[in-house]
């Protein structure tokens, strides 16, 4: 019986941090990353279409599925390192807005 209601325990506590949508529970961990990547690399190499369009993905919240294609090497790498720290964090590697076309 304790058995039975451990379980029933931490299902609804998974349950509940499960019921919360991705990018309210993703976002505020990838925005700090960002401000991180960009301290630690820099933005030499990032063109402000690519600045721009992410800067709309962080203000809607990550919730605007605003394409950010990377177009120089320096993007592709920023964007390389910001799907590996959002997959580490738990999210998907479709909550990053990383895609051309």
């Amino acid at each position: 019986m304790r058995r039975l209601a451990a379980i029933l325990v931490l299902g609804v506590l998974a349950g509940g941090a499960a019921a919360q949508p991705a990018p309210s529970r993703h976002c505020p961990r990838y925005a700090e990353n960002w401000a991180e990547a960009l301290r630690r690399f820099g933005a030499g190499g990032l063109g402000a279409d690519f600045l721009a369009r992410h800067g709309e993905f962080l203000a809607s919240g990550c919730r605007s599925r605003v394409a950010v294609c990377p177009a120089t090497p320096a993007e592709q790498r920023m964007a390389d390192v910001m799907t590996i720290l959002a997959m580490n964090a738990g999210a998907a590697s479709s909550f990053v807005p990383f895609r051309c076309g």
